[in-house]
């Protein structure tokens, strides 16, 4: 004979909208409407299909009115179903006015423990619907509700997720500087660990590569944030931002050589190709693996806004690397050593010479680039010189203005 359940037990059992049950499919649906967003040469047609399909199953199963109004305004090719959409709309007032009378129940009879789950079951169907404007008011009331430094930073971790789900990077942002905080006061290793994941992730998508290099790289061996990133996609981050932003020392000994880098690098088409080669100055294998993992790089979600500077600060530190063993070089020669034609190596080093990223200049009529090493001495004298010049600016401001 089945046991019954007490009233306790009967508000407390399993709830399909608890964050460890969702995260899944919400990850699933920003993918597949990011995608939906690429260019028809990177995502075909026909995967879109498939995509509006799966996107269309989540939306029935679950009642999504509030992602499903976003898409019909988002997309050309989805039409507003009213009819359809009222009948999710009642169903979402109904599930939340039977999460708020759990919530009040909470708060009248029970103790801090069911508040705060039963304040985390309301965030969690709102952040499950898409309901973006709800859910971070409701986030805001578990924060306000956890009745530790943990559970606010658990908080704060969800708050900054659905900044990532909804594209909101202003939202991360905030939150990244109170659990900074936090986690300072009293975290533990754990949360520490998740929150260089979260920051990493915010840096990149400001294209801040040097932090964002170092935090990755940091997060490797520790990886538990898997609600948020694949763990392959977090590696391909930690080898890309620090093939910009590491020199060839410490590429060799924080990425080339790690073990944990090289077990999953693998997983990503084209990437391990491109480290080695790169280090290993196989240029014409290296940008054969530039030219293959670009389409990747369009079809992820942080780096598609970033894929064309990555492209490019890869092939100048390629050219740079190259230049540095040498004192002139034939351009027929360098050319055939990238696998590309003298002219369009030519128009490569001039833009990248006129702007100062290369330390070269070419020699036309002969065909030979000449290397220009700064002498490093001379490089600090002038800076020195730059720097006085704006300090004695300053200071002569700031004499006028007390002397008024």
């Amino acid at each position: 004979m089945e046991a019954k359940l007490t009233d306790k037990e009967e508000r407390l059992k399993w709830d399909p909208y608890r964050e460890d049950k969702i995260l899944g499919k919400r990850m699933d649906s920003a993918i597949h409407i990011f995608l939906m967003n690429c260019a028809d040469e990177y995502v075909s047609l026909s995967e879109k299909a498939q995509l509006k399909a799966l996107l269309m199953a989540a939306i029935k199963e679950s009642d999504m009115a509030p992602l499903y109004k976003q898409l019909c305004m988002q997309f050309d090719d989805w039409e507003l179903d009213n009819e359809f959409l009222d009948k999710m709309e009642t169903s979402n007032k109904e599930k939340c006015k039977e999460l708020d009378a759990t919530y009040k129940d909470a708060v009248e009879n029970l103790g801090e423990n069911e508040v705060l789950d039963a304040a985390l079951a309301k965030a969690n169907y709102l952040s499950f619907i898409w309901n973006k404007p709800a859910l971070l008011e409701a986030f805001k009331l578990v924060r306000e509700k956890s009745f530790s430094r943990g559970q606010k930073i658990d908080a704060s971790f969800h708050i900054m997720r659905n900044g990532y789900m909804h594209a909101d990077l202003s939202i991360v942002r905030d939150e990244i500087k109170d659990c900074k905080v936090m986690v300072e006061e009293g975290g533990d290793w754990d949360r520490r660990n998740r929150l260089r994941v979260y920051e990493g992730m915010y840096l990149l998508s400001q294209r801040n590569v040097q932090g964002a290099a170092d935090l990755f790289l940091g997060s490797v061996a520790t990886f538990t944030c898997f609600e948020l990133v694949p763990y392959e996609a977090l590696v391909a981050y930690a080898v890309l931002s620090s093939m910009v932003a590491l020199d060839r020392a410490a590429l060799q000994k924080k990425v080339v050589k790690n073990s944990d880098v090289l077990s999953t690098i693998d997983k990503v088409p084209h990437l391990s190709e491109l480290l080695h080669s790169f280090y290993e100055c196989r240029y014409r294998n290296f940008f054969e693996a530039l030219v293959g993992i670009h389409p990747w790089m369009i079809r992820d979600r942080i780096l598609a806004r970033h894929a064309p500077y990555f492209v490019r600060e890869l092939r100048i530190r390629a050219y740079a690397q190259f230049l540095q063993s040498y004192q002139s070089v034939t351009l027929e020669s360098m050319a055939d050593t990238f696998g590309m034609s003298v002219g369009f190596l030519d128009r490569e080093l001039s833009r990248f010479i006129g702007v100062k990223r290369l330390a070269a200049k070419i020699d036309k009529v002969s065909g030979i680039v000449e290397t220009n090493r700064p002498d490093a001495k001379n490089a600090q004298y002038q800076d020195v010189i730059k720097h006085g010049d704006t300090l004695l600016n300053q200071i002569h401001k700031l004499t006028r203005v007390i002397r008024m």
